[in-house]
């Protein structure tokens, strides 16, 4: 049995036999960073398919069913125990809402802004997580050069809409939230049962927004395939991609290929949304790239 843990990833125990393990040995001939960033690809083109969705099912009940079938996918493929300790229920409700209000700000930021200009004001989060508390002066170079950015990428030709910066600032503050909890989940259980749990409870968070902006469209036959590849291509995919990946390489290797998502976001937007963002913005996307790649290569080992 082999324990991984990544900064902002549950801690998962890899046993030799269940379904994700049996995918991840397909997938053990592709090299572990080829796998991160087909996670971080399948991640970005799921949210702009989920974008093309809104206009069916709007922005919070495209959430809601990425959510709920993600979380019956999960659910049986690890089919975890309910005989818990209320500590665990706790961590696991906590983790689920603040995942499902992750998602659920998200899914409102890009209706009203770019999807890379999203991503990248959301990865604020991590990052916050990464430098803050850190007496370096090296670690305060990073967090400006992002703040720079993301200030440029506000800015560019009249800026973005307040209302989707906003959300897309509340989804980061949830992740850093997310990173938070991923500890106390990893402690408290094993392989993806705690995850699976977890996500049963966020999309139980979404499902009273989602019904009351979508209503029966939840169940047309192509509202309800097109949630099912948004599922696939934003959780269930990359959690097994990255599942695998996690096995053979450090976890400052996977923070600095992770830090490409702002990036790849902007061009899932430009080539799936035909949104272009403009020199200035795509010079604030590297800033914010280049402050997550920095703050994750020189952050100090773990004792």
């Amino acid at each position: 049995m082999v324990t991984v843990h990544v900064e902002g990833l549950p801690e998962r125990k890899l046993r030799g036999s269940g379904p994700l393990t049996l995918a991840a040995r397909a997938f053990g001939a592709i090299p572990p960073p080829a796998l991160v960033l087909l996670g971080v690809v399948s991640v970005q083109i799921g949210a702009a398919v989920a974008k093309q969705l809104f206009t069916l099912a709007g922005a919070t009940g495209t959430v809601t069913l990425r959510l709920v079938l993600a979380a019956v996918i999960l659910l049986l493929v690890w089919r975890p125990s309910l005989r818990l300790d209320r500590r665990t229920y706790a961590v696991i409700v906590g983790y689920g809402l603040v995942l499902g209000a992750m998602n659920l700000s998200f899914y409102q930021a890009i209706k009203h802004i770019p999807l890379g200009a999203a991503v990248t004001i959301e990865f604020l989060g991590p990052l916050a997580v990464a430098v803050v508390g850190s007496r370096r002066w090296l670690d305060g170079v990073w967090a400006l050069l992002a703040a720079a950015g993301v200030l440029l990428l506000t800015r560019v030709d009249g800026g973005l809409s307040l209302t989707g910066v906003l959300f897309a600032a509340g989804a980061g503050a949830c992740w850093a939230g997310y990173i938070l909890l991923t500890a106390a989940l990893g402690n408290r259980t094993s392989d993806g049962k705690g995850l699976a749990l977890a996500m049963a409870v966020g999309a139980l968070l979404a499902l009273p927004f989602g019904v009351a902006e979508a209503g029966t469209m939840l169940l047309d036959p192509v509202v309800l395939v097109a949630g099912a590849a948004v599922a696939l291509l934003s959780s269930v995919i990359p959690y097994s991609l990255e599942l695998e990946a996690l096995r053979k390489i450090p976890p400052r290797v996977f923070g600095i290929l992770m830090s490409l998502e702002p990036a790849v976001a902007a061009l899932a937007g430009l080539v799936v949304l035909h949104e272009a963002l403009h020199p200035a913005q795509w010079l604030a996307v590297f800033c914010v790239v280049l402050a997550s790649v920095g703050a994750t290569r020189t952050a100090r080992p773990e004792v």
